[in-house]
């Protein structure tokens, strides 16, 4: 027996066990898909524990051994690229078992990848962590993302865009319920470190880059936290000196809670899961005529695997791929960005609360535009629909910098509003990118395997999820390194080894153990030095616009897919339906 069986232990699961009776409602299903989205969409909320990991032996600031941001970062990624891995070999198994064994098999994934992390964070091993969220996780991604899109199609013959985007707009919204509950059980779990002392106050010492307090005849490894730092921890009430490996900043309890409660809900939501009879269709509805919609909608069917001979196919794939690298490398560390762009410029305005709400607002954004584009693409078109995302977002990014750039000679307000506003936009067309997908594959390649064509198309997101965090945070990491060399030749030498206690000849040292930052280093440049940190990621936003341009090109050269690739009933070694 194997779980493809409709009549073997998991046969309850099966798609022909849950064919929907005459009169069943269609619109008990979107509920169902929307929750499952909403559980794995808190993916997108993945920057709010950037900060506790990066920290979770210093708790208050970065300790030596603690993970650095860009190793951090990649475990986002690790889950997006098997997210497109499993949709792509899930896609087809989805086809022939139905979205309710699938979507029961995605919550034990993704809850349990939460637990799994939660270990590896405990035991402050990194691997676990990669293992559990990353690739188990990433593999309940997958399998939730695509579960309930070729259902709701074929439920919503007569509104494509809008029943992808129905289900899509869960995945774009998880954040929004992800962000505040993420932090709040951050906040729960905490405690706070030790405190050895005010800085200054106390005797320290340097040894291999690393601030060690000397106390009854040992030597503590410390951080040093500033007052901000000291803020994020509910129990720290000064800046100054904290032991390294006490405290607790709540990740791992975090992650333990969110798997247990993400299980629970996925697995109710699958058994709503219903799939129509055969050949069904809304009362009084006649599909339009193949000239209908700018003449890109097809009333024949394409081939799961026919449709990658296609160019379409192809194209497609290039212009999802470099849509998302263009967002989610910013989704991935959108709050540390807030932060460090306009944190320093403006820190009575950019607090951490605000860095939060910020990632709050990108989820808002990315889930309105999921349903507003992917409902507006049914009256436009798919095609007319991408060509808007490609223009406007290439002169969206390309504005980035400017703002970025404006506010680190003037700290007014005006560049923070037009910074917010350019991001949201972006966002509203990043969401609505992955809502109409669907939609524009069936239009170009019919609805018989839709589900299937999909899940293959996201091996686009698993290179975006690749290559988007790789632009960001190499090209950030070269400019911090930039910058903290430029700043170092510009103090006082004897005032560098007074603050850090050591030389600059071990500059590269002190960088290494997170001990020497821009923002110490601006402690003690000269007056009038201009803050470097608003401009780390302005090469990255041109590297996104560039992109983007590329991507219009592909979807400018989108033609209906040739005759010869449509399927026929006669078509030898092909059936209706794949794996039968």
């Amino acid at each position: 027996m194997s779980l493809s069986d409709a009549k073997g232990p998991f046969g309850f699961l099966h798609k022909d066990n849950i064919v929907a009776k005459p009169g069943f409602n269609r619109w008990l299903v979107p509920p169902a898909s929307i929750a499952i989205h909403l559980c794995i969409g808190s993916v997108y909320a993945w920057s709010v524990f950037n900060p506790p990991l990066t920290r979770e032996l210093g708790v208050v600031a970065p300790a030596g051994d603690d993970w650095s941001l860009s190793s951090v970062v990649w475990i986002f990624s690790v889950a997006i690229v098997f997210l497109g891995l499993a949709a792509a070999f899930g896609g087809k198994w989805l086809e022939k078992v139905g979205p309710r064994m699938v979507g029961v098999l995605s919550a034990c994934l993704w809850g349990g990848g939460f637990v799994i992390g939660s270990l590896g964070i405990a035991a402050h091993q990194l691997w676990l962590v990669y293992l559990g969220y990353g690739v188990l996780g990433g593999c309940g991604l997958g399998l939730g993302y695509v579960s309930p899109v070729s259902t709701l199609i074929r439920w919503f013959p007569d509104r494509r865009g809008m029943a992808t985007g129905m289900a899509i707009m869960g995945f774009g919204g998880g954040a929004i319920i992800a962000t505040p509950l993420k932090s709040w059980l951050l906040g729960l779990y905490s405690e706070a470190p030790t405190f050895l002392g005010m800085t200054g106050e106390v005797a320290t010492s340097t040894e291999n880059g690393r601030l060690f307090v000397e106390q009854n005849g040992q030597l503590i490894e410390a951080v040093s936290a500033t007052a901000a730092q000291a803020g994020q921890i509910d129990g720290v009430v000064a800046n100054g000196l904290y032991a390294v490996g006490t405290g607790d900043t709540g990740a791992a309890a975090t992650f333990l809670t969110l798997g247990i409660g993400y299980f629970v809900v996925m697995i109710i939501a699958a058994f709503g899961f219903r799939v129509p009879p055969k050949d069904w269709k809304p009362e009084g509805w006649q599909p339009k005529p193949e000239s209908a919609s700018a003449g890109m909608i097809t009333r024949s069917n394409v081939h799961i695997d026919q449709a990658m001979k296609t160019p379409q196919f192809w194209q497609l794939w290039l212009m999802l791929c470099f849509n998302v690298t263009a967002g989610i490398g910013v989704i991935g560390v959108a709050k540390t960005m807030m932060s460090e762009i306009y944190g320093t410029s403006m820190p009575l305005i950019v607090t951490a609360a605000f860095a939060s709400t910020y990632v709050l607002m990108i989820s808002v954004f990315n889930m309105v535009g999921r349903f507003f584009w992917a409902s507006t693409s049914d009256y436009i078109g798919r095609k007319t629909t991408y060509t808007i995302f490609f223009v406007l977002g290439a002169a969206l990014y390309m504005s980035i910098p400017f703002f970025a750039s404006a506010t680190a000679s003037d700290p007014s307000i005006i560049w923070l509003i037009g910074f917010y506003v350019a991001t949201m936009i972006i966002f509203t067309m990043y969401g609505g990118g992955f809502a109409t997908i669907p939609a524009y594959l069936a239009d170009m390649f019919g609805t018989m395997h839709v589900g299937g064509i999909h899940g293959r198309l996201l091996t686009a997101w698993s290179t975006a999820g690749v290559l988007g965090p790789l632009l960001i945070t190499s090209l950030r990491d070269m400019s911090v390194n930039s910058a903290i060399t430029d700043l170092a030749a510009k103090v006082d030498p004897a005032t560098f080894a007074e603050k850090f206690g050591a030389g600059l000849d071990q500059l590269d040292q002190l960088v290494a153990a997170k001990t020497v930052t821009i923002a110490r280093l601006m402690e003690i440049a000269p007056a009038g030095t201009v803050d470097p940190t608003s401009s780390l990621y302005n090469t990255t936003m041109y590297v996104m616009a560039a992109l983007l341009v590329v991507a219009f090109f592909a979807n400018l050269m989108m033609r209906p897919v040739r005759e010869k690739h449509h399927y026929r009933e006669s078509d030898a070694g092909m059936s209706a339906v794949p794996g039968e």
